[in-house]
């Protein structure tokens, strides 16, 4: 694939242009997130001739976004998988996503929650049957974890934005943008719920794009029983096409719920959630339609 070269040599946009050479390339780089990383299957998913993927897989390893790892030998068979230079461009895709659902998509209004009938309420139900590529995010203790129980199933429920008092205030005008309240309510109710989620056979973890520190902070102020997950550099929100939304500075998850198998597969989804302490109870229903007890 012919290099692109623009004239403007110091502007970060014109030059980031020039290794991201179209809209294309994007859309291969927002695929091997979320998990396709083999060439075939990228092909399959992109409609793109072999020679045209093979042109843009190979500039994009050239360039230190993706490298190689050979999965078999006879004959030399590759995954492709985004290098800390490619995963730095997680936050590109999230912006993009972010915008489409606000301002092509929807009306431009800036919400935490969505209609029962939009792209994004359809893009997340879409994901049943959908496993998790392999990833792991950091706990509120600090420590890496992958965002399914390998040993339960696991209930993941993501929100918006959770704040200990007295640690750290509400972003501002946060009551103000529908769905973003309710988070300390939804976290809550799940706390008072976790022995009957694990008698049905579940196991609970909540992710936001919150720091490690914020995380832990607000486990500690509700007395929470079961991990918080940060997903602050968004590879979660990413893989998964999860819906966001921008506030403070900061792109933070809307409020949804994926029921995960031991295999990370998911099971059942929520969203839109409208009653954070009523879809707990919802959520709980749908774990012993399951059966997985016993």
């Amino acid at each position: 694939m012919r290099k692109v070269d623009l004239a403007d040599a110091d502007c970060g946009i014109a030059q980031s242009l020039s290794v991201l050479t179209d809209w294309w390339t994007f859309l291969l780089v927002r695929d091997i997130a979320g998990g396709v990383t083999r060439f075939d299957g990228l092909q399959r998913g992109l409609g793109l001739s072999r020679r045209a993927l093979a042109e843009r897989l190979t500039a994009l390893v050239e360039h230190g976004v993706l490298h190689r790892r050979r999965y078999t030998d006879r004959p030399p068979r590759h995954d492709y998988l985004l290098t800390a230079k490619g995963e730095g461009l997680l936050p590109v895709l999230i912006a993009l996503q972010e915008w489409g659902d606000r301002h092509v998509l929807g009306d431009g209004s800036l919400t935490a929650t969505a209609a029962a009938g939009s792209a994004e309420a359809r893009r997340m139900h879409a994901l049943v049957g959908r496993k998790l590529p392999e990833l792991t995010l950091v706990g509120h203790d600090g420590v890496p974890v992958p965002p399914a129980d390998p040993e339960a199933w696991t209930v993941l429920y993501c929100f918006p934005g959770a704040f200990a008092p007295g640690v750290q205030g509400l972003p501002p005008s946060w009551g103000d943008i529908p769905g973003a309240a309710g988070c300390t309510l939804e976290s809550t109710t799940y706390a008072a719920h976790t022995a009957a989620f694990a008698a049905a056979g579940a196991r609970i973890r909540g992710v936001s794009t919150q720091r490690p520190d914020q995380l832990a902070a607000f486990a500690a102020h509700a007395e929470l029983p079961f991990p918080l997950l940060s997903d602050a550099g968004g590879r979660l929100a990413a893989a998964l096409l999860l819906p966001t939304f921008r506030a403070a500075g900061t792109d933070r998850l809307k409020r949804a719920t994926l029921l995960l198998d031991r295999s990370a597969t998911v099971r059942a989804v929520q969203f839109p959630v409208t009653d954070p302490a009523g879809s707990v109870s919802e959520m709980l229903s749908l774990v012993r339609e399951h059966g997985l007890a016993g």
